[in-house]
């Protein structure tokens, strides 16, 4: 399996520090989960079942037509390469792993693209798979150049499969209205928004015919009846959402200039996480994980996603382990 962030067990185990005393940067979630409402003691008892209105009130939440719950984004990434034939498949790069790994492995011909040859290699291309805004770059496309491409695959049976799992902090760049589109699918993840991604659930957003022959692959009752209960209550909460987005941008930006104050401007960010390219990543990953602060290292191009401290001590935490680093490399 690959590697991924929130692994703080391990890192537990690997550093001699007790889980409770960790602070876990590492996973791009809001570190405010949403209130998780009483569930009533049928949702254990009984299967779920899909007319409980949890539907209506993603349709409603995300602005799309028609929605797929499902347990995780992650599943819908793992079985969308059953739907088509085998082809070629573009996936924007650096960005989340899974996506080129569960392509390949369904026998796929995989391009990992930079964002400036995506124009130049779409027209080989039967699918192309991007995630708005970018992780861990963070870089956020605007909606009109991704109708773009997504016409251009279309006109020949393509797709263009968009993952919106950070994307809840800035609605106004979503594709989810334009999904009843054939050939334009939307990944959308509820645990990183709402802070509670144990429940595991997600959305994919697209015209109905596909999301029948996707909801063949999932089989039924995929999402727990507890699941659909908790997921439905945070969807409706429209005050709490608005709160979350302000908090999020605005703590966003605090640990971007914290960052920047240490000498680590980030290259890259969004809502939901800042993104450090540094020779010195690994360095400071091991520097910062020995006083038990969990950043997320990417070796590959040297960098560390690091995720939102909750409130103020938290940020002090992180500030003090800077100012100690910088004495340490003097």
């Amino acid at each position: 399996m690959l590697e991924h962030g929130g692994r703080l067990r391990n890192a537990a185990r690997q550093y001699g520090i007790t889980e409770a005393h960790w602070l876990d940067l590492s996973s791009g979630l809001a570190p405010w989960p949403f209130n998780v409402p009483v569930i009533a003691p049928r949702a254990w008892a009984r299967l779920p079942e899909t007319d409980d209105g949890l539907e209506q009130a993603a349709c409603d939440y995300y602005g799309a037509m028609h929605v797929l719950p499902v347990a995780g984004s992650q599943m819908a990434i793992q079985l969308l390469p059953r739907l088509r034939r085998a082809g070629k498949v573009g996936v924007l790069s650096p960005c989340y792993a899974e996506h080129a790994e569960a392509w390949r492995r369904s026998g796929y011909i995989v391009r990992e693209v930079l964002e400036p040859e995506v124009d130049f290699f779409l027209d080989s291309l039967d699918v192309l798979v991007v995630v708005n805004p970018n992780n861990p770059t963070g870089l956020q496309l605007s909606p009109e150049r991704l109708l773009d491409w997504h016409a251009r695959l279309a006109q020949r049976g393509g797709w263009l499969v968009v993952d919106e799992a950070f994307m809840d902090v800035t609605p106004q760049l979503s594709l989810a209205a334009h999904t009843h589109q054939v050939g334009l699918i939307v990944l959308r993840s509820f645990g990183k928004f709402f802070g509670l991604a144990g429940v595991r659930l997600g959305f994919v957003l697209a015209e109905r015919r596909l999301l029948k022959l996707l909801a063949e692959q999932v089989g039924p009752w995929a999402v727990s009846g507890p699941t659909r209960v908790v997921g439905q209550a945070c969807l409706l909460d429209t005050d709490a959402h608005a709160r979350q987005r302000q908090r999020c941008e605005d703590t966003s930006q605090r640990l971007a200039l914290t960052l920047e104050r240490h000498g680590f401007k980030p290259q890259g960010g969004c809502g939901l996480f800042q993104w450090l390219v540094t020779e010195h990543a690994q360095a400071l990953y091991d520097f910062m994980a020995q006083r038990g602060i969990l950043l997320r290292l990417f070796t590959h191009n040297s960098s560390l996603r690091f995720g939102l401290p909750a409130d103020d001590g938290e940020f002090l935490r992180l500030e003090q382990a800077f100012e100690a680093y910088a004495k340490d490399i003097q």
